[in-house]
């Protein structure tokens, strides 16, 4: 399994990865598979620097891919048709250089509702946060290869890490218990396929 993207995919806001997207992941599905893991992931990762990295990124096959991307192509004005195109160059790459059976992506956060935000920005990122997240859906539809995941999770201030932006160990804990669940239920219909 690779895990790849951005500060979220990294694991930002806990001070372990057992407490981050990766740990707990590892942990939901250690119970029921063995796991192998690789972690590609930075700080302010955007779709463009990630081709980068797994451009420069030694080729490895891998059964499941988990991306956490979008949130700094938003907040950093790339334009939609761009970050559409740049998803598909991202999308080829892990399937063809790295032989990515199956990928897991999950909707924009609402950053709208983000606190730590202030208004009007709150409210302008909130609608451009939406048209993108729409727009990935519509395209991500067309991809056999990708499992979108629409995850509704809380968010309550108490829930996210301290600096008020990143997810805290529940919301890592939620999130990585959705992912599982799609992970194991793919290797269960190939198991029954064999």
């Amino acid at each position: 399994m690779l895990i790849v993207g951005d500060s979220a995919a990294a694991g930002v806001g806990e001070k372990t990865q057992d407490t981050a997207l990766m740990g707990q992941l590892v942990k939901n599905l250690s119970h029921h598979i063995s796991v192998e893991w690789d972690l590609i992931a930075r700080t302010g990762g955007t779709t463009a620097s990630t081709i980068e990295w797994l451009h420069d990124t030694a080729p490895k096959p891998y059964d499941a891919v988990v991306v956490s991307l979008g949130v700094n192509d938003v907040t950093r004005q790339i334009p939609l048709i761009r970050w559409l195109n740049q998803t598909a160059t991202f999308l080829d790459l892990l399937t063809n250089k790295f032989s990515a059976k199956h990928i897991y992506t999950v909707n924009l956060p609402p950053m709208g509702e983000f606190p730590v935000l202030p208004q009007p920005l709150r409210w302008i990122i909130g609608l451009r946060v939406n048209r993108f997240d729409k727009a990935m859906a519509k395209y991500q539809a067309t991809r056999p290869e990708v499992t979108r995941l629409h995850l509704d999770l809380p968010l309550d201030p108490n829930l996210m890490a301290s600096d008020g932006y990143h997810p805290g160990p529940d919301i890592y804990a939620l999130w990585a218990e959705e992912v599982a669940k799609e992970i194991l239920a793919d290797f269960d219909a190939i198991g029954k396929n064999k």
